[in-house]
């Protein structure tokens, strides 16, 4: 088993450095308690559903400032093993929170201190990367708000928006989180759909003012369509990072929000204190409410220009000058590699709680979700400092929306439709299309790529790729 001295001893080995220099904080690590709570997710009246949480509130929302230390310690309360992965947070492999790859995993009754300094402001989250299909299906997800010291007072509101679907029995307990139509389909969709735990979120902001309403996919299957009726909202952020300079913020209506992508809203609230503004998921015909957000407190008078986030921190890249690089997501199989090893051993499936079948691949490589010590090949070796153009193919029917841990790419375009360029770690490819995305591979480490259709990444399409 890796050790935590092994870890580190690695990590100096590949040179795997903190993107900013530390400075130790003079408060207390934040304690996040892994174990199960009761929220009312049926409404008032209705049994509670034994969730599971970091904090009391769901979801637990944290802030952390740009370039400052950030150090949380994780308790684990539960019956299971878990870690905590931060999504998005371009920071040393050590920190990165995946099982057997970047750190032990933490089991019941033991902790383990994260410490990092992120190097980038906006929004971002945090969850487990163990048997993930449960834990974030049963709720242990929270978000951290990165802010950038520059930007303060910007919105007269910062507003937090976490959409989640839940698989709820009539008596409050939770129903399957993987079944086999759902993992070889577009997943097992939850029958209770939520905004900050609610059927959609109450929020307020003062009349007048400009607000940021941070919205976030915390779900495993559901992908949004947003809209927003009442004012003219403008989106300005992207997987937590400012839209590039040479990008003017694009308007809300029709921009699709998959699994762990998050997406930043600028609006100003109407002065009229009977004024309502709406968030829609209008995915289907019949559009769903998201959030609600109405005057509240004294009006503010604020300028009538969109307010300018500072630039983001990522390195931009000369996609002429990066290598190329394909990755197939097709169906797929079983990894050789876990196959001999059950068949040594004389396990099954279940022994490592692994569906019973492998459904799908990146380059005809599957690697099932629960089995991170058996590691496999990388999908590539990258060098370090070196800039990478990846084209992304959905050879399949249904979506998936790729991440890539530790680093942040720019989207740049699409076989199918028209993209608008953003900074992003996850992108969203349709069946059948074609995305680009390019990066310089600054991050030393092997980093987890998959999809965030978490049936999907329990099922085979999760691989990794090293840069040394």
């Amino acid at each position: 088993m890796l050790t935590r001295r092994k870890m580190l001893a690695t990590a100096v080995a590949l040179g795997a450095l903190p993107p900013l220099r530390l400075a130790r904080a003079d408060t207390a690590p934040v304690e996040l308690v892994a174990r199960e709570r009761s929220l009312a997710l049926l409404g008032e009246g209705a049994p509670p559903s034994p969730i599971w949480a970091y904090g009391d509130q769901w979801p637990l929302v944290l802030r952390a400032k740009r370039g400052e230390t950030f150090r949380a310690t994780l308790k684990n309360e539960l019956n299971e093993h878990t870690t905590i992965h931060w999504h998005g947070l371009r920071i040393p492999l050590t920190m990165d929170g995946v099982p057997y790859m970047t750190q032990p995993p933490v089991e019941p009754g033991q902790s383990f201190a994260y410490e990092f300094a992120p190097p980038d402001a906006g929004t971002f989250f945090f969850h487990p990367h163990c048997d993930t299909v449960t834990q974030l299906g049963r709720g242990l997800a929270g978000a951290l708000i990165v802010d950038e010291p520059a930007d303060e007072g910007l919105f007269a509101a910062d507003l937090v928006c976490a959409i989640k679907d839940w698989q709820l029995n009539p008596d409050g307990s939770f129903g399957a989180f993987i079944t086999e139509k759902g993992a070889s389909h577009a997943g097992t969709f939850g029958n209770v759909e939520t905004a900050n735990g609610k059927p959609f979120a109450e929020l307020q902001a003062p009349a007048g003012g400009w607000v940021r309403l941070r919205v976030l996919n915390l779900d495993a299957s559901r992908i949004a369509v947003l809209d927003l009726a009442g004012a003219e909202g403008r989106i300005v952020a992207t997987d937590g990072n400012p839209l590039p300079a040479d990008v003017a913020p694009v308007a809300v209506k029709g921009w699709r929000l998959g699994p762990a992508m998050r997406v930043d809203i600028a609006f100003r609230m109407p002065e009229d204190a009977a004024a309502e503004i709406a968030l829609n998921n209008v995915f289907s015909t019949v559009p769903k409410p998201i959030a609600r957000i109405t005057p509240a407190g004294a009006p503010v008078k604020g300028a009538a220009a969109l307010p300018t986030l500072s630039p983001s921190h990522v390195t931009e890249v000369d996609p002429a000058k990066a290598e190329r690089l394909t990755f197939e997501l097709t169906a797929g199989h079983i990894a050789p590699e876990l196959e001999a090893w059950l068949k040594q051993t004389g396990l099954g499936l279940d022994a490592l709680c692994l569906p019973g079948q492998t459904f799908w691949a990146i380059n005809g490589k599957s690697w099932a979700g629960q089995s991170h010590e058996l590691k496999p090949a990388p999908l590539a070796e990258l060098k370090l400092g070196r800039p990478y153009l990846f084209e992304l193919f959905n050879g399949t029917p249904h979506p998936h929306p790729i991440h890539l841990h530790g680093h942040t790419f720019r989207v740049l375009r699409s076989n199918r439709k028209e993209i608008v360029p953003h900074l992003a770690d996850t992108v969203l490819v349709a069946p059948k299309e074609r995305v680009e995305i390019c990066f310089i591979a600054d991050n030393p480490g092997d980093w987890m790529m998959h999809c965030h259709i978490i049936e999907h990444q329990e099922t085979g399409m999760m691989g990794y790729v090293r840069v040394a």
